[in-house]
């Protein structure tokens, strides 16, 4: 399950009280970039666009308990599971794995090292579907001030956190060519109305 779309921003608005920063607005841009993808992508394998722009809304909703790194990722999961959303839990867990590794996490695992296992454990345990995928790409390209391209979004990243695996680059690189042939378009013609972004 999954909460509806003014549910999931009513979560997000009080999240956002709660812990206020660039994330909740990195969170709503996501979102955005998922229901257009979501909405271009037709044949027998579509995907809902409301359901898209839900766990693109929510998969950061961890950081409402205050500013953590692989916290953000326990804590969205937990919460969401509690709240009845399991589809929602799953996605504040996979959205930072597009390698399915729990250990390919580039920034602080500030969880007792008990949480890590139970995380990867339920990670492990996955296989991936196109909703997991999408948020993924849909987290690689969304700024807090709008859509960036996957280069200035990973760049910033490792400014950030201080690196960023090329395997993890490519990785992601790999999703944005899975939906620009699902679409049949380029990625950023979809989720952005800067033409200077359309070549990329």
């Amino acid at each position: 399950m999954y909460p509806t779309r003014s549910q999931a921003e009513a979560i997000l608005a009080e999240a956002e009280k709660l812990n206020p920063g660039k994330w909740s607005a990195h969170s709503r841009v996501a979102a955005q970039c998922a229901e257009k993808i979501a909405a271009a992508c037709t044949g027998p394998d579509s995907l809902n666009p409301d359901k898209a722009y839900v766990l693109g809304l929510l998969h950061d909703i961890g950081r409402r308990f205050g500013v953590s790194q692989f916290g953000h990722i326990a804590d969205g999961y937990r919460f969401m599971l509690q709240s009845g959303y399991d589809e929602a839990a799953r996605i504040c867990l996979t959205h930072s794995f597009p390698l399915q590794d729990i250990h390919s996490y580039i920034g602080q695992y500030d969880v007792p090292d008990a949480v890590i296992a139970e995380l990867d454990q339920r990670l492990t345990d996955l296989h991936y579907d196109d909703y997991d995928r999408l948020i993924q790409l849909c987290d690689s390209v969304a700024m807090a001030e709008g859509v960036a391209s996957m280069a200035v979004r990973l760049d910033d990243v490792k400014r950030r956190y201080g690196h960023f695996p090329a395997e993890k680059r490519a990785a992601l690189l790999s999703l944005k060519t899975y939906f620009e042939a699902k679409m049949q378009r380029n990625l950023y013609t979809v989720i952005s109305e800067d033409p200077t972004l359309w070549g990329q």
